[in-house]
């Protein structure tokens, strides 16, 4: 089976499902477990297990939602009001019932949150999988438990991928089957932004810089703001959902627009009319170990980008010299106004390096060394049903 021409490998000892537990759900911002598990389904049935919205008026129940060929949504509906141990319970249950009425003997665990151990490590699945993309303990609202819920989710996986290099660093001395898989793209989907838009501005006296990702705790709000005072003639493009911030301490200026979630298949459009990507993160927990997927989307995209230094952002993008480092607004200033100085063939030379470089990576790419692991830890490990 093929997706944007990459061929995986097809092993008929691979189990036929893949049952995922996640903290973001489906249709929130597209990202790597969207990008991972979409292209897994050309090898897996794929159930993708969210956390509870509490709205069930009598008796829990789950809703399943088919969002594409071999991808189903599974939502549980609980009633408000429930203990924590409630909740883990009526889970637990739905979670033994979703099993025994689909078929799913057949299965590999694949993990997002460790919270979801709580109603389904009684079970006995072919495989464990945890791809842990963030270090959910540094970022705001984090259940309490959630790192004791790691160690005991790291005692059990069988196998286990992080979503950048400085995330493995940190945790590769707790297991010792993980790998590093960080974040990758598709190419041929952002290229799409480069097609001339008759929107886009080029002199920079007015030029359009945009973000596009959540925008939470992470977010330098006080970077963005003072960059859009200093230059009141650019215009700042903010694209994406607000969450777990109050959305009134967003900098509130003429020339910053707030679009919102984009849909992902019209994010190219909105980025085609940009002139400079920004990644204008904090320095704080929250940010240490990420691997911002937004930054090769950037460079595929065309775009020139300025980040704050971010370790999976400087490393190996800003020593590639594909992404420009910055802290403070002045800096980033400085470096927009330093990119509209380069000859057109500096900036055709840069664009051969990062396509060069990207070349090297893709989701398809990603997913095929991951299944390679999981071959490999199957073989090593004996068969036992779920039930």
């Amino acid at each position: 089976m093929k997706i944007n021409g990459f061929k995986f490998a097809q092993n008929k000892n691979l189990p036929k499902t893949i049952l995922c537990f996640s903290h973001l759900r489906w249709d929130f911002v597209f990202q790597r477990p969207q990008h991972l598990l979409s292209r897994l389904s050309q090898n897996f049935n794929i159930y993708f297990f969210e956390e509870p919205q509490f709205d069930a008026t009598s008796k829990a129940y789950l809703r399943l939602v088919s969002v594409q060929q071999n991808v189903t949504v599974i939502v549980p509906h609980l009633p408000c009001n429930l203990t924590q141990q409630e909740q883990i319970t009526l889970q637990k249950d739905l979670l033994d019932r979703l099993l025994n009425t689909q078929n799913l003997s057949d299965c590999i665990f694949w993990y997002y949150t460790p919270m979801a151990l709580q109603f389904s490590e009684h079970l006995h699945p072919k495989l464990i999988v945890y791809d842990c993309m963030d270090e959910l303990s540094a970022f705001k609202f984090a259940p309490k438990n959630i790192s004791l819920l790691e160690r005991q989710l790291l005692k059990i996986a069988d196998l286990v991928f992080t979503g950048g290099e400085s995330l493995y660093q940190a945790k590769k001395h707790l297991h010792s089957n993980m790998y590093a898989f960080p974040s990758s793209i598709d190419t041929l989907h952002f290229n799409r932004a480069r097609k001339p838009n008759k929107l886009k501005l080029r002199n920079n006296l007015n030029l359009k810089l945009g973000y596009s990702g959540v925008i939470d705790e992470r977010f330098d709000l006080e970077l963005i703001r003072a960059m859009a005072l200093q230059k009141p003639n650019w215009l700042f493009e903010i694209i994406g959902p607000v969450v777990k911030i109050d959305p009134n301490e967003l900098p509130k200026l003429p020339n910053i627009s707030y679009t919102g979630p984009v849909d992902y298949q019209k994010l190219p459009e909105f980025l085609s009319t940009w002139d400079i990507a920004l990644i204008p993160f904090l320095l704080n927990e929250a940010t240490r170990f990420i691997s911002p997927t937004k930054t090769p989307e950037y460079l595929a995209a065309g775009l020139p980008v300025i980040s704050t230094p971010i370790r999976d952002v400087v490393h190996p993008y800003g020593i590639n010299k594909l992404v420009k480092i910055g802290r403070y607004a002045h800096e980033f200033i400085h470096l927009t106004e330093e990119w509209f100085r380069r000859t057109p063939k500096q900036k055709k030379n840069w664009l051969s390096q990062v396509d060069e470089f990207l070349n090297q990576q893709s989701w398809e790419k990603t997913c095929s060394a991951m299944l390679l692991k999981i071959e490999e830890t199957l073989e090593q490990k004996p068969v036992i049903s779920v039930a």
